[in-house]
């Protein structure tokens, strides 16, 4: 079983990481050094246009871009699950993970990137801001979909192939899990949905609706989940299964409004 994760533009690189801990190199790396090419041609006020930020933001970018080098060092680098400090990364919490729990998210847990496609927990990366949504003119098409194509699926099923109870666990965006071919995946997806009541009715508010999806990747991970009826014991921070409103592929998770 393994679950996918978007990642995050709110970055802690000051952080150090465990003793003890044993980084990775991203598997897509060479991919990432084409993209990081093309960015490098973009001025300041070209990436503020192409990726909808501010100026600060895009000289922030930029410089970021100027800087990226090769190879990947925990000198120059940081782990992706530790790096990561977005809502989703609140509820994941990998700051207070054990040793021993990094390792075993190595195998359970993969994280999408506009930059890096698939990531793995300890997969080393710097600083860096490319949503896959972007539309970046590349040699294989005009956006990020195109350039990353079926790769990152079949790099995925790869994985899932070395897993006795092979399983998607859609914890991702949209607009990271578009990149991927799931409509004629052969394994189980499941996505599970996180509805808020608010005013006597439950919807999924996005705030908390990222932050859950932390949650339910921690408890996956804490927990060792393997089977997807397993998920339905999902109970961090007020959250509970409803199985009136679930079905298979998408199981629902509710908090009520007074939960605390």
């Amino acid at each position: 079983m393994i679950a996918i994760l978007s990642p995050a533009k709110t970055l802690d690189f000051e952080t150090p990481i465990p003793e003890g801990l044993e980084p990775t190199v991203p598997q897509f790396l060479d991919q990432s050094s084409q993209l990081v090419e093309i960015l490098r041609t973009k001025s300041p006020e070209d990436l503020s246009e192409l990726m909808g930020i501010s100026e600060k933001l895009s000289t922030l970018n930029h410089q970021r871009f100027q800087d990226w080098q090769t190879p990947f060092t925990p000198a120059n680098a940081k782990s992706a699950i530790l790096a990561f400090k977005g809502d989703v990364y609140v509820g994941l919490q990998a700051e207070t993970f054990t040793l021993e729990q990094l390792r075993y998210s190595q195998d359970h847990l993969r994280i999408i990137s506009g930059l890096h496609g698939i990531l793995r927990p300890l997969d080393l990366i710097q600083a860096y801001r490319l949503e896959m949504g972007t539309d970046l003119q590349n040699p294989k098409g005009k956006n990020l979909y195109k350039f990353w194509g079926e790769q990152l699926t079949e790099q995925l099923l790869q994985d899932l192939d070395k897993d006795p109870n092979p399983a998607l666990i859609n914890l991702a965006s949209n607009e990271y899990s578009s990149v991927l071919q799931l409509k004629s995946f052969p394994h189980p997806i499941i996505s599970p949905v996180f509805h808020d009541e608010k005013n006597g009715k439950y919807k999924m508010i996005s705030f908390f609706a990222k932050k859950a999806r932390g949650l339910m990747a921690r408890y996956l991970l804490e927990n060792e989940i393997t089977t997807t009826e397993d998920l339905q014991g999902f109970n961090l921070e007020g959250y509970s299964y409803h199985p009136e409103s679930s079905t298979e592929e998408k199981p629902v998770f509710r908090r009520p409004e007074n939960w605390k």
